[in-house]
């Protein structure tokens, strides 16, 4: 007999809470539970239940800026690997990971395939950066020592980006007070102001985060509304 869906959602949420970990309500069928991380700040794993499945999708970062086919080669590489999850693109070539299981399995799954998204998105999230955002790191990189500001947010890269091979080094100058467009890096979905520019930068851990005025962290999966998950032909 099929469980209902209001106590799966309530199970979730009892997992949540003996997790110590925040959680969501989006929509009737939909929960969102927020996962703690090292590379990548936090994430976001949204829960989908339906009439014979339950849907997890959690975002990992946005499309690259640069190397496009080493970027999504790597992703389908790392999708030949046995395991719960896998990666998935939408049409902005945004990245996400997936999952799907029978609905009355989910509880009895739950912390298997949380734990299995939460360690693939931490442990590919810096591998994709280098792959897809090494331009915008080196000229953010550049442009800090030629100001003499900390490059703490890019440390996990301070191999790769202090060496010979950034060509961008000795380039700025300590009168250019704007970071150069090119380094916005996505850790979290696209997110615009009013003039268009993007608003994320790097965290201390060489993470992406999306930075404010007073520079809080405000990564977040995108909404259930734009994503392009496949519904379950039954309906929920």
């Amino acid at each position: 007999m099929s469980t209902d869906t209001e106590a799966i959602l309530e199970g979730v949420r009892t997992w949540a809470e003996a997790n110590d970990v925040p959680v969501d309500s989006v929509e009737d069928a939909e929960i969102v539970v927020t996962l703690p991380g090292e590379k990548k700040l936090k994430t976001n794993v949204a829960i989908s239940v339906f009439a014979r499945t339950a849907h997890l999708q959690a975002f990992v970062i946005r499309h690259p800026d640069e190397n496009p086919a080493a970027f999504n080669r790597w992703l389908l590489q790392k999708n030949l690997r046995p395991g719960p999850v896998a990666f998935a693109i939408d049409s902005l070539g945004d990245v996400y990971l997936r999952a799907s299981v029978p609905r009355d399995h989910l509880l009895d799954e739950l912390d298997t395939l949380l734990a299995a998204m939460l360690s693939t998105a931490d442990s590919s999230f810096n591998e994709l950066l280098l792959i897809g955002f090494i331009t915008g790191m080196k000229k953010e990189w550049a442009w800090r020592v030629s100001r003499g500001e900390s490059t703490r947010n890019l440390a996990a890269f301070e191999k790769v980006l202090s060496g010979e091979d950034n060509e961008f080094l000795g380039t700025f100058d300590d009168s250019q007070a704007q970071l150069p467009e090119t380094t916005a890096i996505a850790g979290s979905p696209r997110t615009t102001s009013e003039d268009g520019a993007d608003e994320q930068a790097t965290s201390e851990d060489g993470s992406a985060r999306t930075a404010n005025g007073d520079g809080a962290d405000e990564q977040s999966a995108e909404s259930s509304g734009e994503s392009d998950r496949a519904q379950d032909e039954h309906g929920r």
